[in-house]
């Protein structure tokens, strides 16, 4: 939608259709009308398009927010700013946080990931810290669809396109295909970044009579709206699209980054803040508003790549590697010199003011005269009516007659695409630049030094959406401690997470449900594990003709070690080395990648998460770890204890011989249940009855099911299944599918 230039009498006449195309309901609309006394501008009402939407006023989510735990004693900065802040000793703080860019990448599938990884790095260098790892979780549809190979190449390129050029490693994430992405795929990019702890940026102006000052690219078209669409599902016109979607330069960024880095140590910065979702608008209004302050907009002194554009289109578009920063006046030579120097545009766009009000102008018109707190303050919060999820069956191994063997189930689970090998995927990805990448793609967790060591930071991203839909509140449990339980694999002391909620159409009752639930079962495994929630990001409308996602809310975690050089890896290191499982196997079946892949049964609880378990486990693990006492560890999850075997396996090229299941316990429930709170760690054969000993009196259940060595994974009275072609199944499933060859 484009305006006439500038006169704000030639605007368009506000009608409730046009009300209705800036995805205002006409109660809202009401609102604004008794907050400002009049009928809006045209720019006005797209500015409060822009920030009274979903994605930008949280206004289906806010109040279930509050109940996140957000504070430690190493916290220092929780949700609010652009990113979350953790103290990792020493001086040293970590910057991060998860963001989406979903309904962008399925529209534009490179453009929209390039753009999603963009704005994530802004998020974290905005705050002073220099972003040393990436990772991200994607989620697409069936691979049979026929939009999914399509998807895939555009936003893995992307991710990798924009991570490479930029030069900062990709370390880790997620990749999953399900029918219910099919309309609409998950692009969630996490960004972290090391600062000093005492350098920290922040967003919230001060100062009457301050420069507000325009960083970076010029302003364009794209983009517009961005922010409005990623607040509403998609239907059978949403290619139609496309123009909302932005266009990213990782080079340019890459300048921007040392520019801001640059005068941030200079000491020219009162406060800075991405320009992100909303551009322009959300930007200026976030900062005047934190720091209880006006905000006046000389639009003309933008720059801009294209003439002619309109207040309109000025203030809510969203053109990528732009930053917005109140400056010290004393410094606005030195700050201006530093920006032409790295070839970016500077450029004083406003000052701060005492009014209270966001004043907008254009070649000498007011098109907009608001009041600044009340943009976000007062924009709608809603208890939106939910509904809990009916519980569903237990469902027991003996009720499930398996179609195949241990053996043939292992080979057929192996190669599937939840379970396979995503080499293909993270082999476009610079994950080694820097140098500093200790744990490469492909593990628990990654592992990457801080700076010259001996710390190192473990990060990971998590998430199991099936059990998220099958239990909302077991999901949530468990996606917080798969990630305290990966970083914990690795040898890390699990610190804190960021989170990505992704959710459907929250005016449907069961789907407000099922983000009541998850985030509740967040909240508490975050409580029991002392891992906060520092940053995040919430996607909801995410559904395509009334057919939602699956509820997927991503965890991204991390960790600290005090020495890298001691973390764990899952690959078994030597042959005739005791193998030991820790946690309690029952043989959970409930919606287990067994019961779906091989037995066509999408069904049942998922496994129920105890949380003081998780704890007790897990710490134990770590503490073997640092002692030096355990040569491989690997978490059991997705696929159960026979398939982590044979990702041990496969990553040493180290057989199994592995001890028959026990007798309580019917075979393919022991090895493809999907219990929680489980660890395999190896250990030399001399040491392996002194560890049992030491776990039993530490109250862990702990036992012995076999021996490393051999070229196989062979379980007593089953045939074995070799590791080479166990290795094939793995590696070629997904390189398979996108040459169009498999099967």
């Amino acid at each position: 939608m484009t305006a006439p230039k500038n006169d704000p009498k030639n605007e368009p006449q506000i009608t409730p259709e046009l009300v209705a195309a800036h995805g205002l309901k006409p109660d809202e609309y009401e609102r604004i009308l008794k907050l400002i006394g009049r009928v809006p501008t045209f720019t006005e009402l797209g500015i409060f398009s822009a920030m009274w939407n979903e994605h930008c006023s949280y206004k289906s989510s806010r109040i279930h927010l509050r109940g996140l735990p957000t504070k430690a004693p190493w916290v220092i900065q929780g949700p609010g700013e652009n990113a979350g802040v953790i103290d990792i000793g020493d001086g040293q703080a970590v910057v991060f946080k998860m963001e989406s860019h979903n309904h962008p990448s399925y529209i534009e599938p490179y453009q929209g990931a390039t753009t999603g990884v963009g704005g994530i790095l802004r998020d974290v260098f905005t705050m002073g810290a220099r972003p040393i790892a990436c990772l991200n979780a994607l989620s697409f549809g069936a691979p049979e669809h026929p939009k999914t190979r399509h998807l895939v190449s555009g936003v893995v390129a992307g991710v990798g396109g924009y991570g490479n050029s930029f030069g900062v490693p990709t370390v880790g994430g997620q990749v999953r295909f399900h029918t219910r992405y099919d309309g609409n795929i998950l692009v969630n990019a996490m960004a972290v970044g090391l600062a000093d702890a005492d350098k920290i940026f922040y967003a919230a102006a001060s100062g009457v009579n301050m420069p507000i000052v325009y960083l970076g690219s010029k302003t364009g078209r794209d983009g517009i709206h961005g922010a409005s669409m990623a607040s509403a599902e998609f239907d059978d016109a949403s290619e139609e699209k496309r123009p909302t979607v932005q266009v990213g330069d990782p080079f340019a960024e890459k300048l921007l980054l040392e520019a801001c880095l640059e005068i941030m140590e200079a000491d020219c910065v009162i406060a800075i803040q991405d320009m992100g979702a909303a551009g322009l608008t959300c930007s200026a209004v976030e900062m005047g508003a934190k720091g209880d302050l006006g905000v006046e907009l000389d639009l003309s002194a933008v720059p801009t790549r294209e003439t002619g554009m309109s207040a309109y289109e000025m203030m809510l578009s969203e053109s990528q590697e732009r930053m917005l920063m109140v400056l010290k006046p004393e410094k606005e030579q030195e700050a201006e010199a530093i920006f032409r120097k790295w070839g970016l545009d500077f450029a004083i766009v406003g000052y701060t003011t005492p009014t209270k009000r966001f004043v907008v102008k254009h070649g000498g018109d007011v098109m907009a005269d608001l009041p600044i707190k009340e943009l976000g303050d007062e924009a709608p919060v809603y208890d939106r009516p939910h509904v809990a999820s009916n519980a569903l069956p237990v469902i027991r191994g003996q009720d499930v007659k398996p179609p195949l063997g241990i053996a043939d189930a292992l080979e057929k689970l192996i190669g599937t695409p939840e379970l396979c090998s995503k080499r293909w995927v993270w082999e476009q990805y610079d994950h080694v630049i820097l140098g500093n990448t200790m744990q490469r793609p492909g593990g628990d967790a990654a592992v990457v030094r801080v700076e010259d060591g001996p710390k190192g930071l473990a990060l990971t991203v998590d998430v199991t959406p099936r059990y998220c839909e099958a239990d909302p509140f077991e999901g949530g449990k468990q996606a917080v401690a798969e990630a305290w339980r990966n970083i914990t694999a690795v040898g890390g002391r699990p610190l804190a997470i960021t989170d990505n909620l992704n959710f459907g159409n929250p005016e449907r009752p069961e789907i407000m449900g099922q983000f009541v639930g998850c985030l509740k079962g967040i909240a508490e495994a975050c409580v029991a594990l002392d891992f906060p929630v520092v940053s995040g990001n919430v996607s909801l409308y995410n559904e395509t003709n009334g057919r939602g996602i699956l509820p997927t809310p991503s965890i991204g975690g991390v960790g600290v070690l005090d020495d890298f050089t001691k973390s764990a890896t899952l690959a078994f290191k030597a042959a005739g080395e005791a193998i030991l499982l820790v946690g309690d196997t029952h043989g959970w079946l409930g919606q287990s990648v067994y019961l779906r892949d091989v037995c066509g049964r999408e069904e049942g609880a998922p496994p129920p998460v105890d949380l003081a378990t998780e704890k007790r486990n897990g710490d134990v693990v770590r503490g073997m770890i640092r002692a030096g006492t355990a040569t491989a560890v690997h978490d059991v999850s997705d696929g159960g204890l026979l398939i982590a075997l044979a990702e041990m396996a496969i990553a040493s090229g180290i057989g199994a011989q592995l001890l028959a299941a026990p007798s309580s316990i019917v075979p393919h429930a022991y090895w493809y249940g999907e219990d929680q709170a489980r660890y395999i760690v190896t250990v030399p054969a001399a040491d392996a009855g002194l560890v049992l000993a030491k776990m039993k009196g530490a109250g862990v259940s702990c036992a012995r099911i076999g021996t490393t060595g051999g070229d196989a994974i062979a379980v007593a009275g089953e045939a074995p299944v070799t590791v080479e072609s166990l290795s094939r199944a793995f590696e070629h499933w997904l390189p398979n599918y996108m040459r169009g060859t498999a099967a």
